[in-house]
């Protein structure tokens, strides 16, 4: 290494990006994290963005607050285009950036499965601006309801598609029945939010597989008693602005909501390695890029097993774990130290929540589910928020909610250049 400080150059900020910086920040290097957005966002609460029960601020900070301590970090808001892997240099919109080690935690995007133009009608759940999309379509269904006096198109307007029956598409399921229930129920004097029609498809044969099959019928169970209609086995073959076909039929309604699948971003070309089915780069048991022992790749575009040969998921403590071991690995070498041992994953568990009252936790033979599992689903993540004031409020903002049954973000929002339909 010459006779400067190391550049370790990160791109993405999301948990294993500032996980990865945060390692450093007592390393002599200089640290360079590239984001095109400005801010982390907190993505397991997102569904809550999306059903209005909590705002955009409570669950996303700026990047550089959270680093603005550490004085060997930069950040630089800017869209990253490519890697020179050759001239060992990044490519963003605002000219290179060089560096002598590069991490990529660019997460991973909604997969169509081939079928890209369904975006516009089925969003999915990544970002801040697919939260307040979602909230809007949602909130504003019932709006249009009110208004309606057509019964079929009421009746569209008044059904929910949520694609997908892991956690994002339980937790959004059950969120929603609660909005048409409860929040919403005394709102309206022309229709009634009740008889909302929320359907969850599923083309496994059951909920969320990441858990035992027993915690997964309890989930589909106690989403039925809300009110939830749950397809399994089901398989979505076209969506468009009326709403979907089935392979079992026909679904009209106003509002669909991707939870079905992701791909990684495309960090695999950028660096011209192999990548798997989802588009993943295929790492070395160091979380290096095949052939480019400088540049490590973690988090949701890493293809990573575990000590049993099984795919590591693409969570948020995962990617931390990721962020760490690089992180201990880049000082490792700089000090002259032996690299440490191969990157061990260890599973800390799953949680998922049903709505009011009810979640399902699995920490390997310690397992939860009812009001305790809501409990505890809800102390982890309140715990794991960034910031003392973000952990207040989402706090209280949930306690507020489960006393009252109200959601204090209903806020219909016209995107930019839109008008009123």
């Amino acid at each position: 290494m010459p006779d400067r400080r190391a550049k370790v150059v990160i791109i993405g900020a999301g948990f294993g990006g500032l996980e990865a910086a945060r390692a450093l920040r007592k390393a002599d290097v200089d640290v360079t994290v590239i984001d095109r957005q400005n801010h982390h966002c907190f993505q397991p609460l997102l569904y809550q963005v999306a059903t209005a029960a909590l705002s955009p601020a409570d669950v996303a900070w700026p990047i550089r607050h959270i680093l603005r301590a550490q004085k060997n970090a930069t950040v630089l808001m800017a869209e990253v285009g490519g890697v020179d892997a050759a001239q060992k240099r990044v490519r963003t919109n605002f000219g290179d950036i060089p560096y002598d080690f590069l991490i990529i935690a660019t997460g991973a995007m909604h997969s169509y499965f081939g079928h890209d133009e369904w975006a516009p009608f089925a969003p999915g759940l990544k970002r801040i601006e697919d939260a307040t999309r979602i909230r809007r379509s949602i909130l504003i269904a019932f709006e249009r309801a009110e208004i309606m006096s057509d019964a079929e198109e009421q009746k569209r307007l008044l059904t929910f598609v949520i694609v997908g029956g892991g956690a994002t598409g339980v937790e959004m399921a059950g969120a929603i029945a609660e909005i048409a229930r409860q929040t919403l129920a005394a709102d309206f004097r022309r229709i009634d939010p009740r008889s909302a029609h929320i359907v969850l498809v599923e083309a496994g044969p059951r909920l969320l597989p990441a858990f035992p099959p027993a915690q997964s019928d309890y989930v589909r169970d106690t989403l039925m008693q809300h009110g939830v209609t749950v397809m399994t086995d089901t398989m979505v073959t076209k969506c468009d602005a009326r709403g979907v076909d089935l392979n079992s039929g026909r679904l009209d309604a106003a509002t669909i909501i991707w939870a079905a699948g992701v791909t990684a971003s495309p960090a695999a070309q950028w660096l011209g390695v192999e990548a798997d089915r989802a588009g993943r780069v295929k790492v070395a048991p160091d979380l290096t890029a095949p052939g480019h022992d400088d540049v490590f790749v973690i988090g949701d575009v890493a293809a990573v097993s575990d000590s049993s040969g099984k795919p590591v998921p693409g969570i948020a403590p995962a990617a931390k774990q990721m962020g760490q071991y690089v992180g201990r690995t880049i000082i490792a070498r700089l000090v002259g130290r032996a690299a440490p041992k191969p990157f061990r994953y260890m599973h800390l568990g799953n949680l998922a929540t049903i709505g009011r009252r009810a979640a399902v936790v699995e920490l390997g033979r310690f397992r939860l589910r009812g009001f305790i599992g809501w409990l505890f689903w809800s102390v982890a993540h309140v715990y794991f928020l960034i910031g003392l004031r973000n952990r207040f409020i989402v706090a209280f903002s949930w306690l507020w909610s489960y006393l009252t049954f109200q959601r204090g973000a209903r806020l219909i929002t016209q995107p930019p250049g839109d008008t009123p339909g």
